[in-house]
């Protein structure tokens, strides 16, 4: 567990009361703000009021990751026999798995620490929330206020899981994605409410380890924001694994039945009891914005999220927010893009303000799923004329010899002037190949050139000059 006493934290007392920059949250919007400001000449504090990196790195991304992985590897053990070695008697500790996935949490934690003592960043830890258009004010862990100076701000207060009135989170019985990463032990079923990347890498972990897992989508397919191709081919991919899976459905309620759960659903086919051990609720995040004096100092709010320009200042001057709390996807590198971006402002430089149309998303199941830009309906109600390039990782050779030919490459062009629209991505490892279409989209690259930039062989990379190749009919491997 994360400790959330000051003391735990090995916290130094700030040595000032008066900065240039005070951000309010440590996660990876806050905290790499704080790190380019510092670099740009600020005085800088961050006020955290559990531990440094936020839900991303203590309790979302990075601990996620880290479970994910031990799943994987079991499930390679699994299928040793089919690389020619021998395993047997291999089983999942639940338990070393939690602590494995805590212990990599706090040490990427604790390298932050390091890198605000490198910067000469001070770290406030306590609940922090605006006095007036220049204050910060701060109660600490003994519930002592400390009003601080800055003469800018930034809110960085990130978000928690929603909760539905019909799904109310205890944190037992029906539980967030926090409770989800240290259940003390490894329940027999889980119902999974929400099939965006949330529930998808959760439905995917529980199950490979032995769990009994129904995932439940309200919308008509799971990961509904993905390419509707990436979302059949996932859905196969899932239930393959056994994984029972309700798109168009809705969660009427949940009763508690002596030591389970009876999840009551609504779909197409009518009513019906899902009985579980755990409900996970992954419907999404909440903004938190409650607390942290908006009100009070006049910061306009619609729709649950902070009013921002392009660069992250609010209606009122000096104030800044950044991340889950404003417009956009609710990711990590966008909270980070979007700190560098605000702080880069405030030190009078002239960045350049953030395409959210280039913004990578991915999925860290198995397979996984990785996309940025348009779907190919998206790309076509926006008016485009388009030419699509599949290529299936069943023609890759490097997909082979890895063992996992699941999946495949999607790009979309538009027709008329060549520019690149979107590319969709389902397979082994493909979240480490979006950055090359990201890049070239910022470079506004063509097809053509993309087709030409000879990529080495065996890689998985291949497949993505392959689909660009086969969008302009000139794939070799296929």
């Amino acid at each position: 567990m994360v400790e959330n006493s000051c003391h735990s934290l090995n916290l130094v007392v700030p040595m000032h009361t008066s900065y240039d920059l005070i951000i309010i949250g440590g996660g990876p919007g806050g905290y790499v703000a704080a790190i380019r400001a510092a670099q740009l000449g600020m005085r800088v504090a961050v006020v955290e009021q559990e531990a440094l990196g936020g839900v991303c790195l203590n309790w979302g991304c990075i601990p996620t990751k880290a479970l994910l992985k031990s799943a994987q590897v079991f499930e390679y053990i699994k299928h040793a026999a089919s690389y020619g070695i021998q395993v047997q008697d291999a089983t999942p500790n639940f338990t070393s798995m939690i602590q494995r996935s805590r212990g990599v949490a706090n040490t990427m934690s604790k390298g932050i620490q390091t890198l605000f003592k490198k910067h000469k960043i001070d770290t406030i830890y306590g609940v922090g929330k605006l006095g007036t258009r220049t204050t910060v004010i701060v109660k600490d862990h003994t519930g002592n206020n400390t009003t601080y100076q800055a003469k800018n701000i930034i809110l960085a207060t990130g978000s928690r899981s929603k909760s539905l009135p019909n799904l109310p989170i205890d944190r037992q019985h029906i539980i967030g994605y926090r409770e989800a990463l240290s259940l003390p032990k490894q329940p027999k079923s889980m119902v999974i409410v929400g099939a965006g990347a949330i529930g998808v890498e959760f439905a995917y972990f529980y199950n490979a380890i032995g769990t009994s897992v129904t995932l439940v989508e309200y919308m008509p397919r799971i990961l509904p924001l993905e390419d509707e191709d990436i979302s059949k081919q996932l859905l196969k991919s899932l239930t393959q694994t056994d994984i029972s899976v309700h798109t168009s459905t809705e969660v009427i309620g949940v009763i508690r039945d002596g030591g389970q759960c009876q999840v009551q659903i609504n779909s197409q086919t009518g009513m019906q009891t899902l009985p579980c051990d755990v409900v996970l609720s992954a419907v999404g995040v909440v903004s938190n914005l409650e607390n942290i004096g908006l009100e009070e100092v006049g910061v306009s709010v619609e729709k649950g999220k902070v009013v921002v320009d392009d660069f992250y200042r609010t209606n009122v001057p000096g104030i800044y927010a950044i991340g889950d709390i404003v417009r956009g996807p609710a990711l990590a590198h966008v909270a980070s893009a979007e700190g560098i971006l605000c702080v880069e402002k405030i030190a009078g430089l002239e960045p350049e303000s953030l395409d959210y149309h280039n913004i990578p998303a991915c999925t860290y199941c198995q397979p996984e799923v990785a996309s940025v830009g348009y779907t190919e309906q998206a790309a076509k109600e926006a008016g485009y004329s388009i030419k699509v390039g599949k290529f299936p990782f069943t023609a890759s050779g490097k997909a082979h010899a890895a063992g996992d030919s699941t999946g495949f490459v999607k790009v979309i062009f538009d027709a008329k002037y060549g520019e690149w629209l979107g590319a969709h991505m389902i397979g082994h490892n493909v979240t480490e190949m979006i950055a090359e279409v990201v890049a070239a989209r910022k470079l506004e690259t063509t097809g053509h050139e993309i087709i030409k930039s000879v990529h080495p062989h065996p890689t998985m990379s291949e497949a993505v000059m392959e689909a660009v190749a086969a969008a302009y009919q000139e794939a070799i491997h296929i």
